[in-house]
């Protein structure tokens, strides 16, 4: 019980931290508008593309964080078919009190079950999948270079539990 309460625990702190899309968005603009854009691409790589504008300005798109991985296959294990079985379960509660403030729960399930087990089947309930992680925004600089506005224009989900590829990126 206390390790599936830490698990939950430590998952609901990982996910604190991850960025959204928009929040990668808003974290990127807050610092590179205003910064000459080959600052930008000294530190994050080159432009896989640029637009000169007639103003004199480029607008480029800028490519990172790309990854491959397989996402394993899902498989579930359960009876081939039910059996006539007779399940008997009794549950046992026991609470104390050992200082003042402080209260421990212990319960104890016991359980039998008589007849034959049935085979078990595994069927595939999802494929194996190939995911491509990637990031992908356009940054406008104007005829100085110096970067006016940044878009996120592609975005997928993050490595590990992450919800955003950028927010991995750009992440504070």
């Amino acid at each position: 019980m206390i390790k599936s309460v830490g698990a939950v625990l430590a998952a609901a702190l990982a996910l604190a931290g991850c960025k959204t899309t928009e929040e990668a968005a808003r974290s990127v603009r807050a610092k590179w508008i205003g910064e000459p854009i080959d600052r930008f691409f000294v530190e994050n790589g080159p432009p896989v593309s640029s637009y000169a504008l007639d103003s004199g300005g480029t607008i480029y798109t800028w490519r990172g964080g790309e990854m491959d991985f397989v996402r394993p296959a899902q498989y579930q294990t359960r009876p081939a078919f039910s059996s006539p079985m007779k399940v008997s379960e009794r549950t046992t509660t026991v609470t104390a009190h050992p200082a003042p403030g402080v209260t421990v729960t212990r319960s104890k399930t016991t359980s039998s079950s008589f007849g034959f087990a049935a085979p078990q089947v595994t069927t595939m309930v999802r494929p194996p999948q190939h995911v491509h992680l990637v990031c992908e925004a356009q940054i406008t600089a104007d005829d100085q270079g110096i970067i006016q506005a940044v878009r996120i224009n592609r975005d997928t989900e993050g490595a590990a539990f992450s919800l955003s590829r950028c927010g991995d990126i750009f992440g504070d």
